[in-house]
């Protein structure tokens, strides 16, 4: 499976994301943008809550401050 790969930081910042868009998408007509926005507001909650980011992982990249990811 992935390794943890998301630091302290870059997880709070995408919780916090995560938070901003589902609210937009459920405060504010978008038209059809309003889904992608849920779907990305969705996506960054995840990683947040997860740690583990696939995109990272791909890319060889770690926000944790380690070098063992």
């Amino acid at each position: 499976m992935f390794e943890v790969n998301v630091g302290k930081t870059d997880r709070i910042i995408r919780i916090v994301a995560g938070i901003v868009l589902l609210a937009l998408f459920f405060l504010v007509d978008m038209g059809g943008w309003g889904w992608i926005v849920a779907l990305a507001g969705v996506i960054l909650l995840a990683t947040g809550a997860l740690s583990r980011c696939a995109l990272y992982s791909v890319l060889g990249m770690n926000t944790r401050g380690d070098k063992h990811a």
